[in-house]
């Protein structure tokens, strides 16, 4: 069923984590979901940036966020580090377990605060546990880490560096021209069906390895919008097309042997129905009215519309969107979503024509700022969608109640 607002009963939020009071009558829009927790900035009523000295209770600018319904696991981009937590919070500002990319827990700065790379991020905006293994895309160094069990003290080192000849180097394309190896601001990783995908954000192309998390230096079977493995043009240097990325940044499962990929800079996913064996275009679009469309219109009602959706999402064959550059995040009840169906949620907004930063009011529980990465989990009862609310510095669990 598909539920479409019209207006919004929503007025304002008071001071203060948690759901806000005027939440207990939510805009249409968010179908049964609310608000569980917030993870990071304190910010009621409006945006605070975190300490200058942080703590494992603090994120800044997080890109990404995974959970398995006991771990969560957040990019906390900003302070160059990823945060574990050993539950899946219910309370405002819990503060993470483990802390990975830096030294302790009030350190920052790329590569360890100058310590240098080897335990080190840079910006990193990608994470997720394949089978045991922490995984996370450490995009300005260029580069994958892989650690064999989750870590449970701060400041383990990594395991593996994939896209990289050793845990030193940080060139994009290790200093070269682009290979079926090498890298170029890694913002998206996700294991589908079996599959390890990279969205290989600098070199505009999406790389794919069929048997899972590959050994270092293992070349990708499947290099997807480049007509080779050494090119790396914008749209391959041409028009965009059903083959081609301006940004390619996130994945969801179809959930029927296929991929979605939220090509952010076309302001679009692109959906391919069975996984690409080689480069060819896909079969679907979503966000424009054509595989030509490239283009935003930020000052007209957003219904049907999307702005940089950076990240995306699936759970049991529906689909979430982090439309990013409009404040909010799309629920729709299939992934074969095309351009004329229209979401049955938009959390953040109160229509699915508004775009506002945090609405145009004030930060509250319920509010999004450049949502950035979501996960969508389901089981044990249980179901929530983690948003990496980066221009909030948070963290927030919904849940369907």
């Amino acid at each position: 069923m598909q539920v479409i607002a019209t207006g919004s009963t929503h007025t304002g939020v008071v001071p203060g984590f948690g759901v806000p009071d005027t939440v207990a009558s939510p805009p249409t829009t968010y179908a049964g979901w609310r608000p569980r927790a917030v993870l990071g900035a304190d910010s009621p009523g409006g945006l605070l940036l975190p300490p200058a000295m942080p703590t494992s209770a603090h994120v800044y600018a997080p890109r990404a966020v995974w959970t398995d319904g006991h771990l969560v696991v957040a990019a906390d981009t900003g302070n160059h580090r990823v945060l574990i937590w050993d539950h899946v919070p219910d309370t405002d500002g819990a503060a993470a377990a483990v802390v990975l990319g830096q030294l302790d827990e009030h350190s920052e700065g790329p590569a360890a605060g100058g310590v240098g790379p080897a335990n080190g991020m840079h910006l990193p905006s990608g994470v997720l546990v394949h089978e045991g293994r922490l995984v996370v895309a450490d995009a300005w160094h260029h580069r994958i880490l892989v650690w064999d069990t989750v870590p449970t003290v701060t400041g383990t080192p990594p395991d593996h560096v994939l896209g990289q000849p050793d845990a030193v180097s940080v060139e994009p394309n290790a200093g070269g021209e682009p290979t079926a190896t090498s890298l170029y601001w890694p913002f998206g990783i996700a294991v589908i069906d079996g599959r390890f995908h990279v969205a290989d954000t600098g070199n505009r192309r999406v790389l794919v390895w069929r048997d899972g998390l590959p050994e270092p230096g293992q070349p990708a079977d499947v290099v997807l919008g480049q007509p080779d493995p050494c090119s790396r043009e914008e749209n391959r240097g041409a028009g965009v097309g059903a083959d081609s990325f301006r940004w390619p940044h996130a994945f969801a499962d179809t959930g029927s042997g296929g991929v979605i990929v939220a090509d952010a800079g076309n302001h679009r996913l692109l959906r391919w129905d069975r996984h690409p064996e080689t480069d060819c275009a896909a079969d679907a679009v979503l966000g424009h009215d054509d595989f030509t469309g490239h283009t935003e219109f930020p000052y007209v009602s957003q219904a049907g519309r999307l702005r940089f959706p950076y990240g995306v999402s699936s759970a049991d064959g529906q689909l979430a969107i982090a439309d990013t550059a409009n404040n909010r995040v799309l629920l729709y009840a299939s992934t074969d979503a095309v351009h004329d169906q229209a979401p049955y949620a938009a959390l953040g907004q109160p229509t699915l024509a508004a775009n506002g930063e945090n609405r145009w009011e004030a930060v509250g529980a319920d509010t999004l700022c450049w949502p950035y990465g979501l996960h969508w989990w389901r089981g044990d009862g249980l179901e929530l969608i983690l948003i990496a609310d980066s221009g909030n510095n948070r963290v927030v669990i919904w849940e369907r109640t």
